[in-house]
């Protein structure tokens, strides 16, 4: 088996990554070390790119999320990996390994790790979107350090405002819950927590001076508030891994603890697979799933030679 230094033809590739976010470039930094010939695709549309920072990384707390992915694309290429931008139109088995379709040329690759993230769906408030990451957020892990003791908002457009409401408490005294039809039960755990219920539909955003100020309800009334939360329901980018035949547990694809998904040579990683990690576990789940596969590829050698 010959391993390199460098690539300078990314047509034969060990392992092609897909995705250039914290898991993908994890594992294509932990892949280039063990100095396996790895490419990874980034289509350059990061899920955390509207954050003004990444937080509870450990070493790395507040840096700019494009600062860390730039930061990591230069560990990478020291140690020989290749990075492009680029989709990745479709991923087929040919033997052992996959041919990867990309825009302007085929990649042959003997593994593959999807890295693919997922996007954030929000409900049909107007200007909502466009204050997302900004003061409209969806984690109090990832948020409520820098708007601690403000006047907070959740909007409990799903089950999971309930539970954000009763988190946001830890970081602010004055926290409101917008909902509509809450069972009694949670009006009581509420309650009890300190949070505030305001009854109605939120209608829209009140911005001035490009900062929050408060949240307009249907009938016309506004509740001061400086911050939104709001649950996203997850869709995951996992098109590609569904091609592939992917098993799936209650929607989402099904992987062993170390990435490994239903499907021989395939890895997954990251918020493809788990809504709930945030960039520093992304980051371990990309390494954990890159040491797996370096063993997976010895075995394959081992088989080879014996052949």
């Amino acid at each position: 088996m010959r391993m390199v230094e460098a690539m300078s033809d990314v047509t034969h590739v060990d392992v092609l990554v897909i995705g250039g976010g914290a898991a993908g470039l994890s594992a294509a930094l932990v892949l280039a070390r063990a100095r396996r010939r790895v490419l990874v695709v980034d289509s350059g549309r990061p899920r955390n790119a509207p954050a003004e920072g990444v937080h509870g990384f450990l070493s790395r707390d507040g840096i700019a999320p494009a600062d860390l992915r730039a930061t990591g694309r230069a560990e990478v290429e020291r140690y020989g990996g290749r990075i492009e931008p680029g989709e990745v139109l479709a991923v087929r088995r040919v033997g052992d390994g996959f041919a990867v379709e990309l825009a302007d040329r085929a990649v042959r690759t003997r593994r593959v790790v999807v890295a693919t993230g997922l996007r954030d769906d929000l409900p049909d408030v107007p200007g909502l979107r466009d204050r997302w990451g900004r003061d409209v957020l969806h984690c109090p892990y990832c948020h409520g350090w820098e708007v601690r003791d403000q006047p907070l908002g959740v909007l409990g457009w799903q089950p999971a405002g309930v539970h954000q409401a009763l988190l946001l408490r830890g970081w602010s005294d004055d926290v409101v819950l917008f909902a509509e039809n809450l069972a009694d039960a949670d009006r009581a755990r509420l309650a009890a927590r300190g949070v505030a219920v305001v009854d109605g539909q939120v209608h829209g955003l009140v911005v001035e001076d490009d900062a929050l100020r408060g949240v307009q309800l249907a009938d016309g009334t506004t509740a001061a508030r400086s911050a939104l939360f709001v649950p996203p329901r997850f869709r995951p980018n996992d098109a590609l891994l569904a091609d592939l035949g992917c098993e799936r547990d209650n929607g989402w694809v099904r992987v062993d603890p170390t990435g490994r998904t239903s499907v021989p040579g395939v890895w997954a990683a990251g918020n493809v697979v788990d809504p709930a990690v945030q960039v520093v576990n992304a980051a371990a789940a990309g390494a954990k799933a890159a040491i797996a596969l370096n063993a997976d590829l010895i075995e394959a050698d081992l088989l080879e030679g014996a052949a």
